[in-house]
C-alpha cells in the first residue's frame, strides 16, 4: 500500500548563502530520504523556503543602504542556485515573505488568539540606547547563567543547550554596538505570547507514546525541555520587517520569525496544491483521517531547531486544531568546521557553492552523507572528502562500473552477451544485490541514512570480488560464453547499483542510466533493478568519479 510522505524540511535564513553544515544538517538527507519514497512508490510531497524576517536581515539590508526585499532576494537566488547544483528535489521551494505565507500566519495567529493559547503582556525586553532600537534575542550577547559560556546568545546557549530570555544573560552586551558606550536598558514592551504551559500536558502525552523510531537525541533534548517546565514565549517583537499583527493598535510590531517560519511548512503546501490547479488537496497532508494509511511527516533539521519542532510547533498545531503532528523529526548533530561549530554569523564556515566550484556534486554528497552528524558530532576536510572519493567510489563502485564497462567495449563491441544457465556464483551475487535493496531501503525510511549508504557499498565490494574471481579476462581465453556471463551479471549488478544509489548520488546515478542504454530520468523508475537486455549496444563509457589528486585551496 502506497505510503503518504511529507518531508518538511528547515528554512534556511536568509541573509547569506548556504554551507556544508547546513546541507549535511538537513537538506542532503531529507533530499536522500524524498528520492527514495518516490522510488519505492510512495507519495512524497517536500516543501521548504527561504526565512526571510527578522532584525538582522532589516539591519544588515540598512547597513548596504537597500530595502530588506532587495537584501533577502539576493540570497534567496543564491541559495536556490545551491539546490539546482546540488540536485535537491524540491516539490515547493518558496518564500515566508509570500502573500500566501502572510495570510496563513495571521491565520493561526488569530484562530490560537482566539482560542485563548496568545495573550497579551508587558515584557522587560533589552533596548540598546545606542543603536535606538530593541535588540531581538540573536542580537544580544552575554554569559549563560547555566553553564558559564561567555558567548551565549540572548534565545539559546549553543554550549549547554539551555534556552534562554535575553534578561538572564549575565554581562548582556549588544553584538550589533557591543555596547560600549552605553550598557543596554531593560524597557517595558507590550507583546504577545504563545501560553505553552496550557499545552505541557498534551505535549507530555504526545511525546510519551510511539516515539520508539525517533532519534535518542532529539527525544530526551524535547523531554527535558517539558521538565524543566514550559514557559509563555513571546510571539511579536519591535520592529517594522515581517507579518503585521492581525490587530489594531500593534503597527509597530511585527509577528516574531520563529513563529511565522514554522507555520511555513503548511504555508508551502497550501502554496504547491494552489500551483497545483487543485487548492484543496493540502488537506490530504495535513487533515487527520484524509489517508489510510495516515500521512507521515517527517522534519529535517540541525538540533539547534529541535525545541521547535518537538514543542513549540506540536504545540502551535495542537492550539490551532485538526492538524497533523510530526510523525519524526529526525535532527542531526553538528558538523563541525575545524572543531568548531558552523556559524555564518562568525565566519566559521565553508560555503557549498565554493565546494562545488572545486569538486563533483556527487563526490560532496557522498563524504557528507557518509560523515553525517548522525548520532554525534563530526568534522569536515577536506582530505577527508578526498580520501574517500579515491578509496571509496572511485576504488569500489566506480571500479566495478569502470571495469565491466571497458571490459564489454574491447571484447565485446559494447554489445551485452546473452547468458548462458547462471553458475552459483552468478546467483549468489544477483541475491546480494536484491537484498541491497532491501537493506538500503530499510535503512533510508527509518533515517538511518549512513548505514544505507554503507550498505550501498557493501555491495559494490561483493561485487569486485565476484569480479576478481571469475575473471573474464582470463574466462575469455578458454570460453567466451563464460566471459560472456559474467559480463551480463556483472551489468545486471551495476545496473541495480545505479537505482539502490541513486538516492543519494542523482548525477553518477543518471550518467550510468545512460550508459547502461535506459533513456529519460532514472528518478523516474521503482526501487528495484532492471534488466540490461542481451543484445543491447551500449555507449563508450567514462568514468563515473574523477581521482582527486590535490588538495583544493578553497
Amino acid at each position: 500500500m502506497n505510503e503518504h510522505i511529507l518531508v518538511c524540511v528547515a528554512w534556511p535564513y536568509a541573509k547569506s548563502s548556504t554551507h556544508v553544515g547546513q546541507i549535511v544538517g538537513a537538506y542532503l538527507p531529507a533530499d536522500t530520504f524524498a528520492r527514495y519514497h518516490r522510488l519505492a512508490g510512495n507519495k512524497v510531497l517536500m516543501v521548504s523556503g527561504s526565512d526571510e524576517h527578522g532584525t538582522p536581515i532589516l539591519v544588515d539590508a540598512e547597513r548596504e543602504g537597500i530595502s530588506p526585499r532587495e537584501f533577502v532576494a539576493r540570497y534567496h537566488r543564491q541559495i536556490c542556485e545551491i539546490w539546482d547544483r546540488l540536485g535537491i528535489s524540491w516539490d515547493l521551494y518558496t518564500e515566508t515573505g509570500t502573500e500566501n505565507h502572510y495570510r496563513i500566519t495571521q491565520d493561526f495567529f488569530l484562530t490560537l488568539y482566539d482560542k485563548g493559547y496568545i495573550f497579551k503582556d508587558t515584557m522587560q525586553s533589552p533596548y540598546c540606547p545606542t543603536d535606538a532600537r530593541f535588540l531581538p534575542d540573536r542580537y544580544i550577547e552575554g554569559t549563560c547563567p547555566n553553564c558559564g559560556y561567555p558567548a551565549a546568545r540572548g534565545d539559546q546557549c549553543d554550549n549547554c543547550g539551555h534556552t534562554l530570555d535575553p534578561i538572564d544573560l549575565i554581562n548582556p552586551r549588544c553584538r550589533l554596538c557591543g555596547s560600549k558606550d552605553r550598557a543596554l536598558e531593560i524597557l517595558p514592551t507590550d507583546h504577545f505570547f504563545l501560553d505553552l504551559p496550557k499545552l505541557q500536558e498534551p505535549l507530555l502525552a504526545w511525546l510519551s507514546e510511539g516515539k520508539e523510531h525517533w532519534r535518542p537525541n532529539t527525544l530526551d533534548f524535547a523531554m527535558n525541555w517539558l521538565k524543566e517546565g514550559l514557559r509563555p514565549r513571546a510571539i511579536t517583537r519591535d520592529l517594522d520587517w515581517g507579518v503585521p499583527i492581525p490587530l489594531d493598535g500593534y503597527e509597530g510590531k511585527r509577528i516574531y520569525v520563529w513563529f511565522d517560519a514554522v507555520i511555513g511548512y503548511f504555508s508551502a503546501s497550501v502554496e504547491w496544491a494552489a500551483r497545483q490547479g487543485t487548492p484543496e488537496a493540502w488537506k490530504t497532508w495535513w487533515v487527520p483521517g484524509q489517508c489510510d494509511p495516515p500521512v507521515k511527516s517527517y522534519y529535517f533539521i540541525g538540533k539547534d531547531n529541535i525545541p521547535f519542532h518537538t514543542i513549540v510547533w506540536p504545540a502551535i498545531l495542537m492550539g490551532y486544531g485538526n492538524r497533523n503532528l510530526p510523525y519524526d523529526v529526525p535532527a542531526n548533530e553538528f558538523m563541525t568546521m575545524s572543531g568548531a561549530k558552523a556559524s555564518s554569523s562568525r565566519g566559521n564556515v565553508i560555503w557549498t557553492r565554493d565546494v562545488l566550484d572545486q569538486y563533483n556534486v556527487d563526490t560532496l554528497r557522498y563524504y557528507l552523507s557518509a560523515t553525517a552528524p548522525e548520532g554525534r558530532d563530526t568534522d569536515f576536510t577536506f582530505d577527508e572528502l578526498i580520501r574517500r572519493n579515491n578509496d571509496e567510489l572511485v576504488a569500489n563502485y566506480g571500479n566495478a562500473v569502470h571495469r565491466t564497462l571497458t571490459f564489454l567495449q574491447s571484447k565485446f563491441g559494447g554489445v551485452v552477451p546473452y547468458p548462458q544457465t547462471l553458475r552459483e556464483a552468478d546467483r549468489e551475487i544477483l541475491a546480494e544485490v536484491e537484498g541491497g535493496f532491501s537493506v538500503v531501503g530499510h535503512n533510508i525510511a527509518n533515517c538511518h541514512f549512513k548505514d544505507g549508504l554503507n550498505a550501498a557499498m557493501a555491495v559494490t565490494r561483493a561485487a569486485n570480488r565476484y569480479l576478481d574471481e571469475q575473471a573474464p579476462w582470463k574466462q575469455i581465453k578458454v570460453d567466451r560464453d563464460a566471459a560472456g556471463t559474467t559480463l551480463y551479471v556483472m551489468l545486471q549488478v551495476i545496473s541495480g547499483l545505479r537505482v539502490m544509489f541513486s538516492p543519494y548520488l542523482p548525477f553518477s546515478s543518471q550518467k550510468l542510466h545512460h550508459l547502461l542504454g535506459f533513456e529519460g530520468d532514472v528518478s523516474a523508475g521503482s526501487w528495484r533493478s532492471s534488466e540490461v537486455p542481451a543484445g543491447t549496444m551500449l555507449p563508450v563509457p567514462s568514468p563515473l568519479f574523477p581521482k582527486l589528486e590535490e588538495l583544493a585551496n578553497v
